[in-house]
């Protein structure tokens, strides 16, 4: 049996199935919703449901809770529907490009921090690979096990791939990649993946990036430097103290050659980082310099915690939501393999 969903603010209707997501189905048949995980927890897909009744197969996923849920909230990368809908969600109204599965050789390995390596990745010469700066990646593993990695640069004429892998001591992915992935192996990727990329906006730029947050930020940014683009913009990065910093000397370099503000921002400085700079939370460290960001467009990508604060706190000081572009870290499988290997 299958529903009509209606996109009542797009003039926009397709066909879902009652066993198939609403995302699912409208990836499938051209409508781009926004999305991000499609894991139930980042809460990019996000919208209203007017009119229908859906479900949610599998219980309701941690990225709503009960208030969104009673004002007829839905996530429609797990909702499923039980009758036709009318909805209210963001749509993409840019091109999405292919998904392929392909061979990705691994080209180089290079420490970036104690326990984030720099992987870049060969695609193959015949197979061109289209993706947006910011768009993630799976890395498909032989038993059929997905990890998903955001894409660290923007797209480029070598058919190259970058990515920032922390290290998530216990987990089986970043367990391998850490200790035995050399230069010249051959690993499967699937993608791109999800909806936040640089939207062409002419507004002027707050970038916000927490821990390796930083990855999909860096490529949206170097997207957004080749464009030549006139808007001031401004890049924020919270992560814990001073020896997690990195790419400090390519930043340096967007800052002297193109005039970017930066403001690194430290959670918990060591006493012998003798740190000087921002401390606390990023979002803190935004509204200090901008009080007001009704004028702005705002991406940012980092952990949950601070998608969440940033949220709340940004459309409070006047940022259009329509504005607001987010990809949300949340727990990924190796980080949950590790600790439920500690807890045994």
């Amino acid at each position: 049996m299958s529903f009509l969903i209606t996109l009542v603010d797009e003039d926009v209707n397709f066909q879902c199935e009652a066993n198939q997501t609403i995302l699912d189905a409208a990836l499938q048949q051209g409508v781009t919703l926004s999305y991000g995980c499609k894991n139930g927890l980042c809460g990019s897909c996000i919208g209203t449901f007017i009119s229908g009744q859906i479900e949610y197969p599998n219980g309701q996923p941690d990225g709503i809770n009960a208030d969104e849920v009673s004002n007829h909230q839905a996530l429609f990368c797990k909702a499923t529907p039980l009758s036709d809908l009318s909805i209210k969600v963001k749509v993409i109204k840019e091109e999405i490009q292919e998904i392929k599965n392909l061979p990705a050789r691994v080209k180089e390995i290079k420490y970036l921090s104690e326990d984030v390596i720099q992987l870049v990745l060969q695609l193959p010469s015949v197979e061109p690979f289209d993706f947006k700066a910011g768009q993630w990646i799976y890395f498909v593993l032989k038993d059929g096990r997905k990890r998903a990695f955001s894409i660290a640069n923007s797209p480029n004429d070598k058919n190259e791939l970058e990515l920032q892998i922390r290290h998530a001591p216990g987990g089986i992915f970043t367990d391998f990649v850490f200790n035995n992935l050399k230069p010249g192996a051959l690993l499967k990727i699937e993608g791109p993946h999800g909806s936040f990329f640089n939207q062409q906006d002419e507004s002027p730029v707050l970038l916000v990036a927490g821990g390796t947050g930083f990855a999909p930020i860096k490529g949206i940014l170097e997207e957004i430097v080749k464009q030549e683009t006139k808007q001031p913009i401004h890049l924020f990065w919270g992560l814990r103290s001073k020896k997690d910093l990195y790419l400090q000397q390519l930043i340096n370099t967007w800052v002297k050659d193109y005039g970017i503000s930066y403001t690194p921002v430290l959670s918990e400085p060591e006493k012998e980082d003798a740190w000087k700079g921002n401390t606390g939370f990023v979002h803190q460290a935004v509204l200090e310099q901008f009080p007001q960001l009704s004028n702005f467009a705002v991406y940012m990508a980092g952990p949950p915690q601070m998608i969440d604060a940033c949220k709340q706190s940004f459309i409070s000081a006047g940022l259009d939501k329509n504005k607001l572009y987010y990809d949300s870290f949340d727990y990924s499988t190796d980080a949950i393999d590790a600790m439920k290997k500690e807890a045994k």
